[in-house]
């Protein structure tokens, strides 16, 4: 079906920088709302940022004006760019697909939620 492959975590200084990049393989003919989601140890998994086809975007409070959410829709491909990283920003890093039309061998599927693997972003002096 959908596959999304996340890079591009790591470890960074406070008030550092990282680009998190989601890529959804397969043959994509459309995705909706590509987003990421972010859980910290003993924390509930919450919203970071969403972009749906038609530009909208949803950032949660804690990272507005910290992180910017892009897509390139003909690489089917979501980033994360985030700035002024600080340790409250340490987390797993999941991206997620809403809506993907997808082909099979003769026909077109429809996913409403994928997720990838998840990327952990550490923020440390």
């Amino acid at each position: 079906q959908v596959q999304l492959v996340e890079s591009g975590g790591g470890l960074v200084r406070p008030g550092g920088s990282l680009r998190l990049s989601c890529a959804a393989s397969g043959e994509i003919i459309r995705i909706n709302t590509m987003g990421w989601y972010r859980q910290a140890p003993g924390k509930q998994r919450e919203l970071v940022a969403t972009l749906t086809d038609g530009g909208r975007t949803n950032y949660a409070d804690s990272v507005k004006g910290r992180f910017t959410i892009s897509r390139d829709n003909a690489k089917n491909t979501v980033y994360l760019h985030m700035d002024g990283l600080q340790p409250e920003d340490t987390a797993v890093y999941y991206c997620n697909a809403k809506g993907v039309v997808y082909t099979g061998t003769l026909i077109s599927y429809y996913a409403r939620d994928s997720w990838g693997q998840g990327t952990q972003v550490t923020v440390s002096s």
